[in-house]
């Protein structure tokens, strides 16, 4: 089933897809935060995707979600978020999960930063986000942008900044259907192009 790229807002936590040849279809979706209870929709999701990554090289955003071994649940909970006054001077953030509230699986997951430093002004960016394998070209990116959004309002987050590389049409496209404005393109070290989009709040 192919989508177009339009998402339109419906409420906090739905999302109106428009479908070709196929009428209208709702994403019953919300950010979550991690905890025992969605264990296994975490190991399965993280599973299908690691797996991609080995096969195709696939995508590792947000990074968050890979650093730990979700198998060692208790570990990576404890150690899935930066807090406040980490030692290693990396700035606290926010990791939640999209949940496919229908189908009770994770579609995917975004990583938020609650300001930027140096690094993450360059290039970084205050959102990192993701969609797992098997459930991309559907909509979810924008609609989880969408959501991440909402959550860098209670943060007090007025205007976000979010990059994605420069061969990733997917991501940019969502990012602009959020309202993105491309400020500029920088030439990272390994050479890829990074894009730096604004979004006002």
């Amino acid at each position: 089933m192919a989508l177009l790229w339009e998402l339109f807002y419906v409420d906090k936590k739905k999302y109106k897809c428009i479908v070709e040849e196929k009428g209208e279809v709702f994403m019953n979706i919300e950010l979550v935060r991690l905890t025992e209870e969605y264990k296994p929709q975490l190991i399965e999701m993280v599973e299908e995707w690691k797996a991609d990554i080995d096969k195709n090289g696939g995508n590792t955003s947000p990074w968050a979600i890979f650093k730990n071994d979700c198998h060692d649940f208790e570990n990576y909970l404890e150690n899935l978020e930066i807090k406040d006054g980490d030692p290693r001077g990396y700035v606290p953030d926010s990791t939640l999960f999209c949940l496919d509230k229908d189908r009770n699986i994770f579609v995917g997951a975004v990583n938020i930063r609650h300001y930027l430093n140096e690094g993450l002004l360059k290039s970084g960016g205050h959102i990192g986000d993701g969609v797992r394998p098997s459930e991309r070209r559907k909509g979810y990116a924008t609609a989880m942008i969408g959501l991440a959004l909402e959550e860098c309002r209670k943060l007090g987050i007025d205007r976000v900044l979010i990059c994605c590389d420069k061969n990733n049409i997917g991501s940019a496209k969502s990012i602009i259907n959020n309202g993105g404005m491309l400020e500029n393109e920088i030439i990272e070290e390994n050479g890829n192009i990074t894009q730096r989009y604004w979004i006002d709040l």
